[in-house]
């Protein structure tokens, strides 16, 4: 374990002693007696796996090798990368030293991306605490960081909008809307920056909206709505007709008006509303906003920001008693207990006083980038664009710029499918911060939308024609302004299985999954020419047992390979720094490729740290050159025809065809011959010389689940071998397991 005598002994051995032919024994001799007698290491470093014809079912492997038959190429210190997240309250000091670091290098993972949380968490990031407010006397509006460069950025913190309005969203069960949380102080408002003022539109071209979830059917009648300004003289009341959830199956419906649901001429205040004569049974309602007063509100008349948009303080609904009054079906209360609602926006203003340190720390920029853990490699950083303000944004690239930090990419904002966000209002907002930063970074490459993990095309309720892809009317607004070309990556997360639901036939799915969710984004309008870009990704958005038994491992390899050659840009592994077990399905574990304690201190090595080495540093060739992709086929099939053996192919810029072959097979191991198509009427050929071999599976690692005390064990490291006469050998994959095949192949153009 880390923190005993012999733990560097421990971790120099398992990060940097991959092993090769005729030095294991050598190696194996220099070990330290405790880490042999406790892993059984000695037999798995001698047991080197067979390359000779055995009793074990044959197969054959085909690389597709034939000129111009490549499927896509890329550069491993771009396309192969990694993440770093919000941390708890004093957690960047303890992971922000050079040996953690180092540790987390180890793992091979290039470029790193910068996750932002805070807009997860419906706050405000003052990502530089230097900086001014829109109204400096009272320390409250809409606060933009100090672009000069005034002192070391260690720390950077979050401020809850105390103007929310979604109870929870997919990001978030914390927290609460200000709609429904029975203070007559409080309020709701909606994003100044999507109004008439900024957009050169009519406000009806982004309507704002509030739903209010009852939970269930209940009878509904009148609605009462307790404005402040700016208020809504133009909205509509409306109920859902479908029997399926209005913001989780937002195509299972409409949305249809009360009777007497229409206003076109509110009067602020508090409006009571006589939806209908009798009662209609209803789940959602949602109140949609077209036209504002355009009053100041309780902020002043300083800033116009402050009369732009809608703000209600709280809604009661329900039925009349006999005497006429309202019985309110709605439950008031500041927490999670209240009845839900949603909004289609938030306005960003906040005060000093809403800083919440304690809700996590987002890695100061300057320590980000000085401190190592971006690899000497242009990175990946956010900006706050959801729940920010275009001068904060802008002042945040510029900063960058003026520290010489490399970013090679900019995302804007953070998962706005998950906050519920509408296309066209993301879409204007990206345009609105689009024009500041490039006013003062005309380089600067932006991208989003940075959509949560999902399968399958992101579906919103319908607009005037009919269309429900989120992603395509995205792509049409800007479009349709002539500035698709502001749009230089699309980015997403991938999470790939529902964490109850992951079993081993998961692993057959990975490859299917990930290419189909390509091929959605592209069916959607996404141009040729505008790269994809997966910013973050594991097993699945909640802990399993997965996570880090050999399944994890052998995942990640699926995942990498079917990716890179179904043509994508980047992948970036979550995440970098190391994490506690947690509990979840199945058992404990992490998405860490490491298993550490409650200080982050490293206790072993999981399998996707293993796994990431066999990717990063066998696979492939780390370095700035040019990886091209093929395609490969087996023969060996179970029963059903699925194949049991995934083969990712590389050419490498020394010349050697790289085979990344995942036997998924939990029992068998297979004895496989190798040949490339160069193409028709040509003969196949085999690998010309010797065959670099390596090797990771159940032989090398067992995972064994013991709650907060789970570990693997054994826990060795791959086992690499070299096969002199790769044109004539057979090639062992040993059950459940990772295996490079990498060497020379004469007679490939």
């Amino acid at each position: 374990m880390i923190g005993d005598d012999n733990s560097h002994s421990k971790m120099d051995f398992s990060r940097r002693k991959f092993l090769t032919g005729a030095a294991t024994a050598a190696a194996y001799a220099a070990l330290p007696r405790w880490l042999i007698g406790r892993s059984g290491l000695r037999e798995k470093m001698l047991a080197l796996p067979s390359t000779s014809r055995t009793s074990v079912p044959q197969g054959s492997i085909i690389v597709n090798a034939a000129a111009g038959h490549l499927t896509n190429s890329f550069r491993p210190d771009q396309a192969l990368g990694t993440s770093i997240d919000i941390q708890r309250f004093g957690a960047v000091d303890e992971l922000y030293t050079l040996s953690v670091i180092e540790e987390c290098l180890s793992a091979g993972w290039g470029p790193v991306t910068y996750r932002q949380n805070t807009e997860l968490k419906i706050a405000a990031w003052h990502w530089n605490p230097t900086g001014k407010w829109s109204d400096e006397a009272n320390k409250s509006g809409y606060f933009t960081g100090s672009s000069e460069l005034t002192g070391f950025i260690r720390h950077s913190y979050g401020y809850p909008l105390p103007h929310r309005g979604h109870t929870r969203n997919l990001g978030t069960l914390s927290g609460y809307s200000r709609i429904t949380d029975g203070n007559p102080d409080t309020f709701w408002k909606s994003n100044p920056y999507l109004t008439r003022h900024f957009t050169g539109e009519d406000d009806s071209h982004h309507p704002q909206w509030v739903v209010v979830d009852f939970g269930a059917e209940q009878a509904l009648q009148v609605i009462e709505i307790d404005w402040t300004d700016p208020y809504a003289i133009e909205f509509e009341i409306q109920y859902w007709t479908g029997k399926g959830d209005a913001m989780g199956a937002p195509t299972s419906g409409v949305w249809t008006a009360f009777p007497n649901g229409i206003v076109y001429h509110g009067k602020g205040g508090n409006e009571t509303i006589n939806l209908c004569d009798s009662p209609i049974m209803v789940r959602f309602v949602r109140i949609l906003m077209t036209g504002s007063s355009n009053t100041y509100g309780t902020h002043g008349t300083g800033d116009i920001r402050s009369s732009l948009g809608y703000a209600i303080k709280e809604i009661h609904a329900g039925t009349l008693s006999g005497d006429g009054k309202l019985v309110d079906i709605i439950q008031h209360s500041p927490d999670q207990n209240q009845t839900t609602t949603y909004c289609s926006s938030i306005d960003p203003w906040h005060s000093a006083a809403d800083l919440d340190e304690h809700a996590g720390d987002q890695t100061g920029f300057d320590l980000f980038f000085t401190s190592g853990v971006t690899n000497k490699l242009p990175a990946i950083i956010p900006i706050a664009m959801i729940y920010g303000s275009h001068e904060d944004a802008a002042a945040e690239i510029a900063y960058l710029r003026q520290r010489g930090y490399p970013v090679s990419h900019v995302e804007m904002g953070e998962e706005p499918d998950g906050q519920y966000f509408m296309p066209e209002d993301y879409a204007e907002l990206y345009l609105q911060f689009a024009t500041a930063i490039h006013k003062l970074v005309p380089d600067a490459k932006l991208g989003g939308p940075v959509f949560t993990g999902v399968n399958e095309d992101i579906k919103v309720w319908p607009d005037e024609k009919g269309r429900t892809s989120w992603l395509g009317r995205f792509l049409d607004y800007l479009k349709s302004r002539d500035r698709i070309s502001e749009l230089a990556f699309m980015s997403f997360e991938h999470y790939p299985f529902a964490p109850c639901d992951v079993t081993w036939s998961s692993l057959y799915q990975e490859p299917q999954l990930v290419s189909h969710i390509m091929q959605v984004w592209k069916d959607d309008g996404l141009p040729d020419n505008v790269p994809m870009l997966i910013t973050e990704s594991n097993l699945s958005w909640s802990l399993d047992q997965s996570f880090v038994n050999i399944f994890g491992g052998l995942w990640l390899a699926e995942y990498a390979g079917s990716f890179l050659t179904a043509g994508g840009s980047a992948i970036y592994y979550f995440q970098f720094f190391p994490m506690p077990l947690s509990p979840g399905c199945h058992g404990w574990g992490t998405f860490s490729p490491f298993n550490a304690d409650k200080k982050h201190i490293i206790k072993q090595y999981t399998s996707q740290y293993h796994a990431s080495r066999v990717i990063n540093l066998e696979w492939v060739m780390p370095g700035h050159e040019v990886h091209e992709t093929y395609h490969a086929r087996s023969n060996v099939k179970d029963a059903a025809g699925q194949e049991l053996l995934a083969v990712y192919v590389v050419k490498r810029p020394d010349d050697q065809w790289s085979l990344m072959i995942v036997n998924r097979d939990q029992e068998n191991s297979y004895a496989v011959d190798v040949t490339f198509d160069v193409g028709e009427g040509k003969k196949e050929v085999h690998f010309s010389g010797p065959v670099t071999m390596v090797t990771f599976g159940s032989e090398q690692y067992v995972w064994h689940s013991g709650g907060p005390n789970s570990e693997a064990n054994p826990d060795s490291p791959p086992v690499t071998s070299t096969v002199e006469d790769g044109e004539e050998a057979s090639f062992t994959l040993p059950k459940a397991s990772i295996t490079i095949l990498r060497g020379k192949v004469e007679g490939v153009a």
